[in-house]
Protein backbone atom coordinates (compact mmCIF):
# COMPACT_ATOMS: atom_id res chain seq x y z
CA UNK A 1 0.00 0.00 0.00
CA UNK A 2 1.25 2.94 -0.74
CA UNK A 3 2.22 5.94 1.97
CA UNK A 4 -0.90 8.67 2.39
CA UNK A 5 0.40 12.28 2.66
CA UNK A 6 0.16 13.49 6.21
CA UNK A 7 -1.60 16.88 5.60
CA UNK A 8 -4.10 15.41 3.55
CA UNK A 9 -4.69 12.34 6.08
CA UNK A 10 -5.31 15.16 9.04
CA UNK A 11 -7.43 16.66 6.52
CA UNK A 12 -9.20 13.61 6.25
CA UNK A 13 -9.82 12.66 9.83
CA UNK A 14 -11.03 16.68 10.57
CA UNK A 15 -13.56 16.09 7.44
CA UNK A 16 -14.76 12.47 9.60
CA UNK A 17 -15.11 14.16 12.40
CA UNK A 18 -17.49 16.59 11.12
CA UNK A 19 -19.50 13.81 9.03
CA UNK A 20 -22.54 13.20 10.70
CA UNK A 21 -22.76 9.06 9.49
CA UNK A 22 -25.56 7.20 10.89
CA UNK A 23 -25.85 3.62 9.14
CA UNK A 24 -29.61 2.35 9.73
CA UNK A 25 -31.01 -0.96 10.03
CA UNK A 26 -32.71 -2.26 6.88
CA UNK A 27 -35.85 -2.26 6.38
CA UNK A 28 -37.56 -5.50 4.66
CA UNK A 29 -38.80 -4.26 1.46
CA UNK A 30 -42.61 -3.98 1.08
CA UNK A 31 -42.50 -6.69 -1.80
CA UNK A 32 -42.02 -9.99 -0.26
CA UNK A 33 -39.05 -11.73 -0.98
CA UNK A 34 -37.26 -8.60 -2.36
CA UNK A 35 -33.52 -7.69 -1.59
CA UNK A 36 -33.40 -5.19 2.08
CA UNK A 37 -32.11 -1.68 1.21
CA UNK A 38 -29.67 -0.54 3.52
CA UNK A 39 -29.94 3.69 4.37
CA UNK A 40 -26.10 4.52 4.56
CA UNK A 41 -25.15 8.56 3.98
CA UNK A 42 -22.27 8.70 1.67
CA UNK A 43 -20.24 10.59 3.77
CA UNK A 44 -16.35 9.99 2.26
CA UNK A 45 -14.31 13.02 1.30
CA UNK A 46 -14.49 13.12 -2.66
CA UNK A 47 -10.27 13.52 -2.83
CA UNK A 48 -9.65 10.41 -0.38
CA UNK A 49 -9.18 7.64 -3.24
CA UNK A 50 -10.56 4.44 -1.82
CA UNK A 51 -7.65 2.34 -4.00
CA UNK A 52 -5.88 3.06 -0.81
CA UNK A 53 -7.71 0.40 1.57
CA UNK A 54 -8.62 -2.01 -1.51
CA UNK A 55 -8.25 -5.84 -0.25
CA UNK A 56 -6.15 -5.33 2.53
CA UNK A 57 -4.56 -7.65 4.70
CA UNK A 58 -5.03 -7.76 8.67
CA UNK A 59 -1.34 -7.18 8.20
CA UNK A 60 -1.49 -4.37 5.79
CA UNK A 61 -4.23 -2.26 7.94
CA UNK A 62 -2.43 -2.79 11.04
CA UNK A 63 0.61 -1.41 9.98
CA UNK A 64 -1.14 1.29 8.56
CA UNK A 65 -2.84 1.43 11.93
CA UNK A 66 0.03 1.73 13.95
CA UNK A 67 2.07 3.71 11.62
CA UNK A 68 -0.82 6.73 11.82
CA UNK A 69 -1.32 6.08 8.10
CA UNK A 70 -4.93 4.94 8.51
CA UNK A 71 -7.38 4.74 11.45
CA UNK A 72 -10.04 2.04 12.63
CA UNK A 73 -12.71 4.86 12.13
CA UNK A 74 -11.70 5.38 8.52
CA UNK A 75 -11.22 1.77 7.28
CA UNK A 76 -14.65 1.11 8.97
CA UNK A 77 -16.34 3.79 6.87
CA UNK A 78 -14.54 2.65 4.02
CA UNK A 79 -16.19 -0.50 4.25
CA UNK A 80 -19.81 1.05 4.96
CA UNK A 81 -19.23 2.50 1.82
CA UNK A 82 -18.80 0.00 -0.48
CA UNK A 83 -21.65 -1.90 1.44
CA UNK A 84 -23.86 1.10 -0.05
CA UNK A 85 -22.42 1.08 -3.29
CA UNK A 86 -22.54 -2.15 -3.72
CA UNK A 87 -24.99 -4.31 -1.52
CA UNK A 88 -28.25 -2.78 -3.47
CA UNK A 89 -26.86 -5.77 -6.30
CA UNK A 90 -25.17 -8.35 -4.48
CA UNK A 91 -27.51 -8.47 -1.22
CA UNK A 92 -24.42 -9.94 1.10
CA UNK A 93 -25.59 -7.64 4.47
CA UNK A 94 -28.84 -7.58 6.08
CA UNK A 95 -27.75 -5.09 8.55
CA UNK A 96 -24.69 -2.64 9.51
CA UNK A 97 -24.23 -2.10 12.98
CA UNK A 98 -25.30 1.18 14.04
CA UNK A 99 -22.61 1.45 16.76
CA UNK A 100 -19.74 0.48 14.31
CA UNK A 101 -18.20 3.99 13.72
CA UNK A 102 -18.32 4.69 17.22
CA UNK A 103 -16.62 1.54 18.12
CA UNK A 104 -13.86 2.34 15.75
CA UNK A 105 -13.25 5.41 17.01
CA UNK A 106 -13.03 4.02 20.71
CA UNK A 107 -10.24 1.18 19.11
CA UNK A 108 -8.72 4.40 17.83
CA UNK A 109 -8.03 6.23 20.78
CA UNK A 110 -6.94 3.09 23.07
CA UNK A 111 -3.42 2.83 21.47
CA UNK A 112 -3.22 6.04 22.46
CA UNK A 113 -3.43 5.11 25.73
CA UNK A 114 -1.19 1.91 25.78
CA UNK A 115 -3.80 -0.22 25.15
CA UNK A 116 -4.15 -2.64 22.05
CA UNK A 117 -6.39 -5.53 22.03
CA UNK A 118 -5.20 -8.35 20.05
CA UNK A 119 -4.05 -8.93 16.46
CA UNK A 120 -7.38 -8.01 15.17
CA UNK A 121 -7.61 -4.32 16.56
CA UNK A 122 -9.57 -1.44 14.76
CA UNK A 123 -10.62 -5.10 11.95
CA UNK A 124 -14.04 -4.38 10.57
CA UNK A 125 -15.61 -7.84 10.68
CA UNK A 126 -18.82 -9.45 9.63
CA UNK A 127 -20.87 -11.68 11.30
CA UNK A 128 -23.75 -14.26 9.50
CA UNK A 129 -27.44 -13.15 10.66
CA UNK A 130 -27.26 -16.26 13.07
CA UNK A 131 -24.77 -15.06 15.55
CA UNK A 132 -25.90 -13.02 18.45
CA UNK A 133 -23.91 -9.80 18.91
CA UNK A 134 -24.92 -7.45 22.11
CA UNK A 135 -26.00 -4.17 19.16
CA UNK A 136 -28.83 -3.31 18.37
CA UNK A 137 -29.23 -5.55 15.62
CA UNK A 138 -31.66 -8.85 15.90
CA UNK A 139 -30.37 -12.62 14.99
CA UNK A 140 -32.58 -13.57 12.44
CA UNK A 141 -31.67 -16.53 10.75
CA UNK A 142 -32.86 -14.62 7.66
CA UNK A 143 -36.25 -15.33 8.47
CA UNK A 144 -39.27 -12.80 9.26
CA UNK A 145 -40.19 -14.72 12.29
CA UNK A 146 -37.22 -13.64 14.38
CA UNK A 147 -36.91 -9.87 12.94
CA UNK A 148 -37.31 -8.89 16.73
CA UNK A 149 -34.82 -11.13 18.05
CA UNK A 150 -32.20 -8.54 19.26
CA UNK A 151 -31.18 -10.39 22.22
CA UNK A 152 -28.79 -7.58 23.21
CA UNK A 153 -25.86 -10.43 23.83
CA UNK A 154 -23.09 -11.47 22.43
CA UNK A 155 -22.35 -15.30 21.35
CA UNK A 156 -19.23 -16.45 22.57
CA UNK A 157 -17.00 -16.10 19.36
CA UNK A 158 -18.88 -12.50 18.81
CA UNK A 159 -17.12 -11.33 22.01
CA UNK A 160 -13.45 -13.11 21.51
CA UNK A 161 -13.20 -11.34 18.20
CA UNK A 162 -14.28 -7.98 20.29
CA UNK A 163 -12.09 -8.57 22.24
CA UNK A 164 -9.41 -9.06 20.18
CA UNK A 165 -10.28 -5.53 18.86
CA UNK A 166 -12.54 -6.07 15.90
CA UNK A 167 -15.12 -3.79 15.34
CA UNK A 168 -18.37 -5.60 14.71
CA UNK A 169 -19.45 -4.41 11.21
CA UNK A 170 -22.88 -5.44 10.41
CA UNK A 171 -24.86 -9.09 9.64
CA UNK A 172 -24.68 -11.12 6.67
CA UNK A 173 -27.39 -12.30 4.24
CA UNK A 174 -27.85 -16.08 4.35
CA UNK A 175 -29.70 -18.76 3.23
CA UNK A 176 -32.68 -18.70 5.39
CA UNK A 177 -32.41 -21.20 8.77
CA UNK A 178 -28.89 -21.68 7.17
CA UNK A 179 -30.24 -23.31 4.41
CA UNK A 180 -32.74 -26.29 6.78
CA UNK A 181 -36.18 -25.37 5.24
CA UNK A 182 -36.75 -26.50 2.31
CA UNK A 183 -34.96 -29.18 0.03
CA UNK A 184 -35.90 -27.05 -3.22
CA UNK A 185 -34.07 -23.93 -1.63
CA UNK A 186 -32.42 -21.54 -3.64
CA UNK A 187 -28.62 -21.03 -1.67
CA UNK A 188 -28.65 -17.63 -0.31
CA UNK A 189 -32.11 -16.39 -0.13
CA UNK A 190 -33.80 -15.42 2.57
CA UNK A 191 -37.28 -13.78 3.42
CA UNK A 192 -35.06 -10.81 5.81
CA UNK A 193 -32.31 -10.05 3.04
CA UNK A 194 -33.65 -11.61 -0.66
CA UNK A 195 -31.40 -13.68 -3.03
CA UNK A 196 -28.28 -12.77 -2.54
CA UNK A 197 -25.92 -13.34 -6.15
CA UNK A 198 -22.01 -13.85 -7.05
CA UNK A 199 -20.04 -10.81 -7.40
CA UNK A 200 -18.52 -12.72 -10.16
CA UNK A 201 -21.52 -13.53 -12.35
CA UNK A 202 -24.94 -11.97 -10.79
CA UNK A 203 -26.63 -14.15 -12.18
CA UNK A 204 -24.96 -16.91 -10.24
CA UNK A 205 -25.58 -18.50 -6.89
CA UNK A 206 -23.77 -17.39 -4.05
CA UNK A 207 -23.69 -21.42 -2.70
CA UNK A 208 -24.68 -21.51 1.47
CA UNK A 209 -25.44 -20.91 3.72
CA UNK A 210 -22.90 -18.44 4.66
CA UNK A 211 -23.36 -17.33 1.13
CA UNK A 212 -23.43 -13.24 2.58
CA UNK A 213 -20.38 -13.52 4.28
CA UNK A 214 -18.74 -15.05 1.56
CA UNK A 215 -19.89 -12.74 -1.08
CA UNK A 216 -19.02 -9.83 1.35
CA UNK A 217 -15.20 -10.69 1.56
CA UNK A 218 -15.04 -11.62 -1.99
CA UNK A 219 -16.35 -8.51 -2.75
CA UNK A 220 -14.25 -6.23 -0.63
CA UNK A 221 -17.28 -5.44 1.49
CA UNK A 222 -15.82 -6.50 4.64
CA UNK A 223 -11.82 -7.30 5.53
CA UNK A 224 -12.99 -10.58 7.30
CA UNK A 225 -16.81 -12.15 7.97
CA UNK A 226 -17.50 -15.24 10.23
CA UNK A 227 -19.76 -18.04 8.75
CA UNK A 228 -21.36 -21.23 9.83
CA UNK A 229 -21.13 -24.95 8.96
CA UNK A 230 -23.66 -27.94 9.28
CA UNK A 231 -22.12 -29.37 5.86
CA UNK A 232 -20.69 -27.24 3.35
CA UNK A 233 -21.39 -24.07 4.93
CA UNK A 234 -18.61 -22.40 4.68
CA UNK A 235 -16.41 -24.46 1.97
CA UNK A 236 -19.30 -24.23 -0.36
CA UNK A 237 -19.74 -20.05 -0.32
CA UNK A 238 -16.05 -19.40 0.65
CA UNK A 239 -15.31 -22.03 -2.93
CA UNK A 240 -17.71 -20.28 -5.20
CA UNK A 241 -16.74 -16.77 -4.25
CA UNK A 242 -12.56 -17.34 -4.79
CA UNK A 243 -11.85 -17.02 -0.75
CA UNK A 244 -10.80 -18.87 2.26
CA UNK A 245 -13.02 -20.68 4.23
CA UNK A 246 -12.36 -22.82 7.43
CA UNK A 247 -14.99 -25.79 8.60
CA UNK A 248 -12.72 -26.15 12.24
CA UNK A 249 -13.22 -29.60 14.22
CA UNK A 250 -16.06 -30.04 16.21
CA UNK A 251 -15.43 -28.63 19.68
CA UNK A 252 -12.60 -25.89 18.49
CA UNK A 253 -14.76 -22.61 18.55
CA UNK A 254 -17.75 -22.59 20.50
CA UNK A 255 -21.50 -22.41 19.48
CA UNK A 256 -23.09 -20.78 22.18
CA UNK A 257 -25.47 -17.65 21.00
CA UNK A 258 -25.61 -19.49 17.12
CA UNK A 259 -29.06 -20.36 16.07
CA UNK A 260 -28.66 -23.80 15.70
CA UNK A 261 -29.45 -26.85 13.03
CA UNK A 262 -27.22 -29.90 15.04
CA UNK A 263 -25.21 -29.41 17.99
CA UNK A 264 -23.27 -32.79 15.88
CA UNK A 265 -21.97 -31.24 13.31
CA UNK A 266 -22.40 -27.16 13.73
CA UNK A 267 -19.53 -24.68 13.96
CA UNK A 268 -18.48 -21.67 13.05
CA UNK A 269 -15.77 -20.72 11.11
CA UNK A 270 -13.05 -17.93 9.64
CA UNK A 271 -13.68 -16.80 6.20
CA UNK A 272 -11.21 -14.55 4.47
CA UNK A 273 -9.25 -13.63 1.32
CA UNK A 274 -5.98 -15.55 2.30
CA UNK A 275 -5.06 -18.41 4.65
CA UNK A 276 -2.84 -16.31 6.97
CA UNK A 277 -5.69 -13.91 7.75
CA UNK A 278 -8.52 -17.50 8.36
CA UNK A 279 -5.73 -18.63 10.70
CA UNK A 280 -5.50 -15.00 12.62
CA UNK A 281 -8.92 -15.13 12.89
CA UNK A 282 -9.41 -18.50 14.23
CA UNK A 283 -6.63 -18.27 16.79
CA UNK A 284 -9.36 -15.30 18.27
CA UNK A 285 -12.34 -17.63 17.29
CA UNK A 286 -10.93 -20.74 18.83
CA UNK A 287 -11.18 -21.28 23.03
CA UNK A 288 -13.08 -23.45 25.55
CA UNK A 289 -16.65 -22.39 26.62
CA UNK A 290 -18.25 -23.82 29.36
CA UNK A 291 -21.78 -22.91 28.03
CA UNK A 292 -20.82 -25.35 25.26
CA UNK A 293 -19.28 -28.86 26.61
CA UNK A 294 -18.15 -30.22 23.28
CA UNK A 295 -15.27 -27.52 23.46
CA UNK A 296 -13.85 -29.51 26.37
CA UNK A 297 -12.42 -32.17 24.24
CA UNK A 298 -10.76 -28.73 22.42
CA UNK A 299 -9.18 -28.09 25.80
CA UNK A 300 -8.41 -31.88 26.35
CA UNK A 301 -6.29 -31.70 23.31
CA UNK A 302 -4.41 -28.25 23.90
CA UNK A 303 -5.63 -26.91 20.72
CA UNK A 304 -6.34 -23.46 22.22
CA UNK A 305 -3.09 -23.79 23.00
CA UNK A 306 -1.75 -23.69 19.46
CA UNK A 307 -0.84 -20.44 16.99
CA UNK A 308 -2.41 -21.75 13.73
CA UNK A 309 -0.07 -19.38 12.06
CA UNK A 310 3.00 -21.13 13.68
CA UNK A 311 3.69 -23.79 10.83
CA UNK A 312 3.30 -21.25 7.75
CA UNK A 313 6.07 -21.43 5.74
CA UNK A 314 6.64 -21.66 2.00
CA UNK A 315 8.05 -24.93 1.96
CA UNK A 316 5.58 -26.53 4.15
CA UNK A 317 4.50 -29.32 1.37
CA UNK A 318 7.97 -30.22 1.26
CA UNK A 319 7.82 -33.98 1.57
CA UNK A 320 4.09 -34.37 3.20
CA UNK A 321 2.24 -36.99 1.62
CA UNK A 322 -0.92 -36.03 -0.01
CA UNK A 323 -3.70 -37.98 -0.66
CA UNK A 324 -5.79 -37.52 -3.75
CA UNK A 325 -10.00 -38.01 -4.05
CA UNK A 326 -9.51 -37.41 -7.66
CA UNK A 327 -13.08 -38.79 -8.73
CA UNK A 328 -14.67 -35.96 -6.68
CA UNK A 329 -13.55 -34.06 -9.32
CA UNK A 330 -15.31 -36.25 -12.09
CA UNK A 331 -18.75 -34.52 -12.44
CA UNK A 332 -17.19 -31.50 -14.63
CA UNK A 333 -14.35 -32.44 -16.94
CA UNK A 334 -12.96 -28.63 -16.00
CA UNK A 335 -12.81 -28.99 -12.32
CA UNK A 336 -10.71 -32.42 -13.36
CA UNK A 337 -8.68 -30.07 -15.05
CA UNK A 338 -8.07 -27.82 -12.36
CA UNK A 339 -7.60 -31.13 -9.82
CA UNK A 340 -4.87 -32.35 -12.25
CA UNK A 341 -3.11 -29.01 -12.20
CA UNK A 342 -3.11 -29.03 -8.17
CA UNK A 343 -1.84 -32.04 -7.97
CA UNK A 344 1.26 -31.05 -10.40
CA UNK A 345 1.12 -27.44 -8.10
CA UNK A 346 1.93 -29.72 -4.97
CA UNK A 347 4.23 -32.33 -6.30
CA UNK A 348 6.55 -29.50 -7.44
CA UNK A 349 5.80 -27.82 -3.64
CA UNK A 350 7.86 -31.07 -2.89
CA UNK A 351 4.56 -33.02 -1.82
CA UNK A 352 4.70 -36.68 -2.14
CA UNK A 353 1.15 -37.59 -4.29
CA UNK A 354 -0.54 -40.83 -3.24
CA UNK A 355 -3.23 -41.10 -6.04
CA UNK A 356 -6.41 -42.02 -7.12
CA UNK A 357 -7.59 -42.73 -3.72
CA UNK A 358 -11.36 -43.19 -2.43
CA UNK A 359 -13.85 -42.87 0.85
CA UNK A 360 -14.54 -46.81 1.45
CA UNK A 361 -18.60 -47.86 0.66
CA UNK A 362 -20.49 -47.02 2.94
CA UNK A 363 -23.93 -47.13 1.59
CA UNK A 364 -25.65 -48.95 4.30
CA UNK A 365 -24.74 -46.08 6.91
CA UNK A 366 -26.90 -43.88 4.81
CA UNK A 367 -29.77 -46.85 3.98
CA UNK A 368 -33.43 -45.11 5.16
CA UNK A 369 -32.00 -41.53 5.02
CA UNK A 370 -29.94 -42.05 8.53
CA UNK A 371 -28.43 -38.96 7.47
CA UNK A 372 -30.95 -36.39 6.98
CA UNK A 373 -33.35 -37.88 9.80
CA UNK A 374 -30.75 -37.34 12.03
CA UNK A 375 -30.68 -33.64 11.44
CA UNK A 376 -33.96 -33.47 11.93
CA UNK A 377 -34.20 -34.72 15.10
CA UNK A 378 -31.34 -32.56 16.15
CA UNK A 379 -32.72 -29.39 14.60
CA UNK A 380 -36.37 -30.10 16.46
CA UNK A 381 -34.28 -30.33 19.21
CA UNK A 382 -31.60 -28.30 19.19
CA UNK A 383 -33.66 -25.20 17.70
CA UNK A 384 -36.39 -25.56 20.30
CA UNK A 385 -33.66 -25.05 23.06
CA UNK A 386 -32.27 -22.05 21.47
CA UNK A 387 -35.51 -20.57 21.18
CA UNK A 388 -36.87 -20.99 24.72
CA UNK A 389 -33.43 -19.49 26.25
CA UNK A 390 -34.63 -16.26 24.64
CA UNK A 391 -36.80 -13.37 26.16
CA UNK A 392 -40.05 -13.36 25.09
CA UNK A 393 -40.50 -12.48 21.21
CA UNK A 394 -43.38 -10.13 20.28
CA UNK A 395 -44.44 -12.88 17.92
CA UNK A 396 -44.67 -15.14 20.84
CA UNK A 397 -42.37 -17.80 19.06
CA UNK A 398 -41.26 -20.11 21.38
CA UNK A 399 -41.27 -23.49 19.25
CA UNK A 400 -40.75 -25.08 15.75
CA UNK A 401 -44.31 -25.78 15.73
CA UNK A 402 -45.32 -21.80 15.96
CA UNK A 403 -42.44 -21.20 13.01
CA UNK A 404 -44.45 -23.43 10.77
CA UNK A 405 -46.86 -21.83 11.48
CA UNK A 406 -45.96 -18.44 11.36
CA UNK A 407 -44.79 -19.35 7.75
CA UNK A 408 -47.59 -20.30 6.89
CA UNK A 409 -49.46 -16.66 8.12
CA UNK A 410 -46.96 -15.15 6.07
CA UNK A 411 -46.31 -17.45 3.38
CA UNK A 412 -46.95 -14.81 0.59
CA UNK A 413 -43.52 -13.60 2.08
CA UNK A 414 -41.24 -16.71 3.41
CA UNK A 415 -42.77 -19.71 1.12
CA UNK A 416 -43.34 -17.99 -1.96
CA UNK A 417 -40.50 -19.53 -3.70
CA UNK A 418 -40.29 -23.08 -1.93
CA UNK A 419 -41.84 -24.31 1.21
CA UNK A 420 -41.03 -25.64 4.23
CA UNK A 421 -41.14 -29.76 4.58
CA UNK A 422 -37.72 -29.86 6.48
CA UNK A 423 -39.84 -27.83 9.11
CA UNK A 424 -42.45 -30.17 9.20
CA UNK A 425 -40.26 -33.11 9.18
CA UNK A 426 -38.58 -32.37 11.87
CA UNK A 427 -41.75 -31.49 13.76
CA UNK A 428 -42.59 -35.07 13.42
CA UNK A 429 -39.28 -36.24 14.76
CA UNK A 430 -39.26 -37.83 18.29
CA UNK A 431 -36.43 -37.35 21.12
CA UNK A 432 -32.48 -37.51 20.75
CA UNK A 433 -33.26 -40.36 23.24
CA UNK A 434 -34.81 -42.60 20.80
CA UNK A 435 -32.75 -45.90 19.82
CA UNK A 436 -33.82 -45.36 16.11
CA UNK A 437 -31.34 -42.16 16.03
CA UNK A 438 -28.65 -43.45 18.91
CA UNK A 439 -28.32 -45.86 15.90
CA UNK A 440 -28.38 -44.14 13.04
CA UNK A 441 -26.15 -41.31 14.78
CA UNK A 442 -23.20 -43.53 15.91
CA UNK A 443 -23.63 -45.86 12.38
CA UNK A 444 -23.22 -42.71 10.41
CA UNK A 445 -20.34 -41.25 12.44
CA UNK A 446 -18.38 -44.12 12.87
CA UNK A 447 -18.27 -44.73 9.00
CA UNK A 448 -17.21 -41.58 8.08
CA UNK A 449 -14.73 -40.86 10.66
CA UNK A 450 -13.44 -44.43 9.44
CA UNK A 451 -13.29 -43.23 5.54
CA UNK A 452 -11.10 -40.54 6.81
CA UNK A 453 -8.92 -41.73 9.51
CA UNK A 454 -8.75 -44.85 7.39
CA UNK A 455 -7.05 -43.20 4.56
CA UNK A 456 -4.91 -41.26 6.30
CA UNK A 457 -3.48 -44.23 8.29
CA UNK A 458 -3.75 -47.17 5.63
CA UNK A 459 -1.45 -44.93 3.40
CA UNK A 460 0.39 -42.69 5.90
CA UNK A 461 -1.48 -39.52 4.60
CA UNK A 462 -0.68 -36.05 6.41
CA UNK A 463 -3.50 -34.55 4.27
CA UNK A 464 -6.47 -35.47 2.05
CA UNK A 465 -7.67 -33.23 -0.92
CA UNK A 466 -10.45 -33.09 -3.03
CA UNK A 467 -12.24 -30.39 -5.54
CA UNK A 468 -14.30 -28.25 -2.46
CA UNK A 469 -17.61 -28.13 -4.86
CA UNK A 470 -18.80 -26.94 -7.92
CA UNK A 471 -18.34 -23.65 -10.11
CA UNK A 472 -21.30 -21.69 -9.11
CA UNK A 473 -24.88 -22.80 -11.21
CA UNK A 474 -27.80 -20.22 -12.41
CA UNK A 475 -29.57 -18.44 -9.39
CA UNK A 476 -33.24 -20.12 -10.01
CA UNK A 477 -35.78 -19.24 -7.00
CA UNK A 478 -38.13 -21.22 -8.99
CA UNK A 479 -36.46 -24.57 -9.49
CA UNK A 480 -34.57 -24.22 -6.62
CA UNK A 481 -30.63 -25.52 -6.56
CA UNK A 482 -29.45 -27.46 -9.23
CA UNK A 483 -25.93 -27.78 -9.23
CA UNK A 484 -23.96 -30.46 -10.18
CA UNK A 485 -21.55 -32.94 -8.11
CA UNK A 486 -22.03 -32.62 -4.45
CA UNK A 487 -18.61 -31.40 -3.36
CA UNK A 488 -15.83 -32.68 -0.34
CA UNK A 489 -17.55 -31.33 1.91
CA UNK A 490 -19.99 -34.39 3.79
CA UNK A 491 -17.32 -36.52 5.23
CA UNK A 492 -15.46 -33.63 7.06
CA UNK A 493 -19.01 -32.13 8.48
CA UNK A 494 -20.05 -35.31 9.32
CA UNK A 495 -16.70 -36.83 11.01
CA UNK A 496 -16.80 -33.37 12.77
CA UNK A 497 -13.30 -33.38 11.14
CA UNK A 498 -11.82 -30.16 9.70
CA UNK A 499 -11.92 -28.95 6.05
CA UNK A 500 -10.21 -26.01 5.06
CA UNK A 501 -10.64 -24.58 1.02
CA UNK A 502 -8.14 -22.27 -1.05
CA UNK A 503 -8.89 -21.14 -4.57
CA UNK A 504 -7.69 -23.86 -6.62
CA UNK A 505 -8.43 -21.82 -10.09
CA UNK A 506 -11.90 -20.78 -12.08
CA UNK A 507 -14.23 -22.57 -14.55
CA UNK A 508 -14.30 -20.05 -17.10
CA UNK A 509 -14.74 -16.85 -14.93
CA UNK A 510 -16.18 -18.90 -11.97
CA UNK A 511 -13.67 -19.60 -8.74
CA UNK A 512 -13.27 -23.40 -7.62
CA UNK A 513 -11.86 -23.96 -4.45
CA UNK A 514 -9.29 -27.07 -3.49
CA UNK A 515 -10.09 -28.59 0.27
CA UNK A 516 -7.25 -29.85 2.48
CA UNK A 517 -9.07 -32.26 4.74
CA UNK A 518 -7.44 -34.12 8.02
CA UNK A 519 -8.00 -35.63 11.87
CA UNK A 520 -9.88 -34.30 14.46
CA UNK A 521 -7.32 -30.87 15.62
CA UNK A 522 -5.47 -30.74 13.00
CA UNK A 523 -6.00 -27.52 11.43
CA UNK A 524 -2.63 -26.39 12.15
CA UNK A 525 -0.37 -28.51 9.97
CA UNK A 526 -3.42 -28.66 7.26
CA UNK A 527 -2.88 -24.70 7.03
CA UNK A 528 0.69 -24.83 6.91
CA UNK A 529 -0.24 -27.00 3.88
CA UNK A 530 -3.10 -24.67 2.30
CA UNK A 531 -0.27 -21.85 2.83
CA UNK A 532 1.96 -23.12 1.36
CA UNK A 533 -0.15 -24.36 -1.60
CA UNK A 534 -1.90 -20.83 -1.67
CA UNK A 535 1.63 -19.16 -1.81
CA UNK A 536 2.93 -20.93 -4.49
CA UNK A 537 -0.35 -20.84 -7.43
CA UNK A 538 -1.52 -16.95 -6.13
CA UNK A 539 -4.91 -18.12 -7.90
CA UNK A 540 -7.10 -16.36 -6.25
CA UNK A 541 -8.09 -12.82 -8.22
CA UNK A 542 -10.97 -10.22 -7.12
CA UNK A 543 -14.08 -9.75 -8.85
CA UNK A 544 -14.61 -7.30 -11.54
CA UNK A 545 -17.66 -5.10 -10.27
Amino acid sequence: MSKWNISLLFSLLLLLAACDYTPVSPQTSTSPGQPASLDIEHSRPAEVDPAEWFELSIAAASAAMQSDRLSAETLTQYYLERIAQYNPTLNAVITVNPDALEQARQLDVEPQQGQVRGVLHGIPVLLKDNIESREDMATTAGSLALKHNITGRDATITARLREAGAVILGKANLSEWANFRSERSSSGWSGMGGQTRNPYDTGKSPCGSSSGSGVAVAADLALLAVGTETDGSVTCPASVNGIVGIKPTIGLVSRTGIVPISHRQDTAGPMARSVYDAALMLNVMAGFDAADAVTAEGREKQAFDRDYTALMQADALRGKRVGVLRKMGDFHEKVAVLLAQAVNDLQDAGAVIVDDLQYPDNGDAFDNNNYGDSLRYDFKHDLNAYLAGLDKLPDSLDTLEELIEFNRQNADAELQWFQQELFEQSQEMGELTDPQYLQAVAKITQAVRNGIDGLLREHNLDVLIAPTAPAAWSIDRINGDHYIGSGSSGYPAISGYPNITVPMGYVHHLPVGISFIGTAFDEQALLAMAYAYEQSTQHRQPPSL
